[in-house]
């Protein structure tokens, strides 16, 4: 009986294990077992970053923290004082909750009232409407920059669902002044604010300083849990920056320079004031300009360029000085040396090179050469260098390179033909090299250039940014730093006599200034273009003063101007403009 009971629970046991439906059940129960496995593997493993930072608004607190972005300084080179040109503003950015918003009417009165205060036409005040109506978003923005005067008639109006938040933003409070060495604040193609152009974006890890954050756990209620780990990174501002500009002169030259262009009628013009003892720039002027506080308001994204470090240029007879300074250091000729003008050059190119106007001067002086600037006269002068002294001393007063100013979008002039040639011999390249065709150099390189001449031959290395004041107290202060002796002081001296003349006898009369002496140089460039020059120039004037202990060097430029020569258009500019600094600096008369 005990046998049977136990031989008939065996059967039905056997008879169950292979029942075909519950092989199916553990089948699907093994198989649904390892898909779960898998799954929790891929999300554990594979995708844990991910889930983490999805849970971190719920679970986790990890809040970056800005740093403050540092100002930018200009200053009054004579007593010391400093103003603004780019520093932080508080505006508020204006939005939506509009969960609070009850229904339709709700809406179309807020509408009516946000109309009312940022003045809103009939197709705005519908978009904002359409924006209330939402119901479900928290956060919907409305106006992104709104002064405080602004926010406090909100605060007045008490509106549902409208809330604000303070946020800062760059402002720049003398508006188009230094416009292009400022730069602006712009954002990336991630929406991030970022310098550009200027000292802005040359500058912009300085400016920018290092954000920070805190990490950590926190509980259902919002409370940090001590045990659950923490990490601090404080935000580092960033530096302020002090420049070489000074406020007054940037003004007032730069007024100057956009009154006397609308005046010719040039379509762009420049300007670069410069200590030829320290490099420390006074002025840098482009127009037209901008302004910086609505940048992309502008017509032409060109006029974010500052030329005077972005454009080089055929300088014309302005670069006869640098050519004659080297002869005067050779021993190869002297102010006094004669020379006999036909009108032209044959020989050296495949058509005779020739002087402006094709006027001839018989028998001239070297400084005779360089009133009168006589292109041949110049060729002589390179012909008694040689081809590699003439690249030599162009090297040296650093044509070629880049300055190193420390502005973003900086480019060098470009001196490749001098090297097409070898050989001591001047050929097509040098010999119209000599008074300044077929090479290129920016404005900066010529009032740096020239800036050598006036201090008594060293070449100094133009700077913009006085002072780096970093958020720990720590200031750095920029050095005057003398790149390379180029000529004697007997030579620089020489040479500033002789541009004195230039503008007490020679073409560029309008550039003096009474009680002064005044040395520079004219410049009357034709542009190239396809197959050759054409009739359109480039107008500059270079000089100093006063000449025996110079305050300043200057360049002006005009593009495509109105009028004829350089005589009566940058020199008179140079004139009025050295005027104004000699007075604003205070400079006794010398003569």
């Amino acid at each position: 009986m005990g046998y049977s009971s136990h031989l008939s629970k065996k059967q039905k046991y056997e008879d169950s294990s292979t029942d075909p439906r519950l092989r199916i059940m553990w089948a699907l129960f093994v198989g649904i077992s390892v898909v779960i496995i898998a799954r929790l593997f891929v999300l554990m493993v594979f995708q844990h970053g991910f889930y983490v930072a999805l849970a971190a608004g719920s679970h986790d607190i990890y809040n970056n923290l800005f740093p403050e972005r540092g100002n930018i300084y200009i200053q009054d080179s004579r007593s010391g004082e400093e103003y603004p040109l780019a520093m932080n503003r508080d505006y508020f950015l204006v939005y939506a909750d509009t969960r609070q918003i009850e229904d339709d009417k709700t809406a179309e009165d807020v509408a009516e009232k946000l109309a009312e205060v940022f003045s809103y036409d009939d197709e705005k005040k519908f978009e904002v409407f359409l924006q209330l109506n939402k119901r479900t978003d928290p956060y919907e923005p409305l106006e992104k920059k709104a002064e405080e005067v602004v926010v406090d008639k909100l605060r007045e109006l008490d509106l549902p669902g409208i809330a604000f938040v303070r946020q800062p933003f760059r402002y720049y409070p003398e508006g188009n002044l230094a416009a292009q060495v400022v730069g602006f604040l712009g954002r990336n193609s991630e929406g991030d604010n970022i310098g550009r152009y200027g000292i802005e974006g040359y500058w912009e890890k300085e400016l920018a300083g290092k954000g920070g954050f805190v990490q950590g756990a926190k509980s259902a209620v919002g409370a940090l849990i001590p045990m659950a780990g923490r990490s601090f990174e404080a935000a580092e501002d960033g530096s302020d920056l002090l420049l070489t500009i000074d406020r007054t002169i940037q003004y007032k030259a730069c007024e100057k320079l956009e009154r006397y262009r609308q005046e010719f009628e040039a379509v762009s013009a420049s300007l670069v004031v410069m200590d030829p003892y320290s490099g420390a720039v006074r002025a840098m002027c482009s127009v037209s300009d901008f302004d910086p506080n609505t940048y992309n308001q502008v017509e032409s994204i060109d006029v974010y360029n500052n030329t005077n470090i972005f454009t080089p240029y055929e300088t014309g007879s302005i670069f006869k000085p640098i050519v004659m300074s080297a002869a005067l250091n050779e021993g190869l000729v002297t102010p006094e040396t004669y020379f006999e003008d036909t009108g032209s050059k044959s020989g050296l190119c495949d058509t005779p090179l020739k002087n402006a106007g094709d006027v001839v001067h018989g028998w001239q002086t070297m400084t005779g050469v360089l009133e009168n600037s006589i292109n041949t006269g110049m060729v002589n002068v390179a012909e008694r260098l040689g081809k590699k002294k003439l690249i030599k001393y162009i090297e040296n007063y650093g044509f070629g390179v880049r300055e190193g100013i420390e502005l973003d979008t900086e480019v060098s002039g470009n001196i490749e033909t001098l090297y097409v040639n070898k050989g001591d011999k001047i050929d097509c390249y040098g010999a119209t090299a000599s008074f300044g065709q077929g090479i290129t150099a920016t404005p900066l390189q010529m009032v740096a250039a020239f800036g050598a001449i006036a201090n008594g031959g060293v070449l100094i290395k133009p700077y913009i940014v006085e002072e780096v004041r970093h958020s720990n107290g720590k200031i750095d202060q920029s050095e005057i730093k003398e790149i390379r002796n180029i000529v004697n002081k007997r030579s620089s001296m020489l040479l500033s006599g002789m541009l004195v003349s230039v503008i007490d006898s020679g073409h560029a009369g309008l550039a003096a200034v009474p009680g002064y002496y005044v040395a520079g140089k004219t410049g009357t460039a034709q542009i190239p273009g396809l197959g050759g020059y054409t009739e359109e120039t480039i107008h500059s004037f270079v000089g100093f003063a006063p000449v025996d202990n110079p305050k300043f060097v200057m360049i002006i430029k005009f593009e495509k101007p109105q009028r004829k020569y350089s005589a009566s258009t940058a020199a008179p500019a140079f004139g009025d403009i050295a005027k104004f600094i000699l007075q604003y600096y205070q400079v006794p008369p010398t003569r």
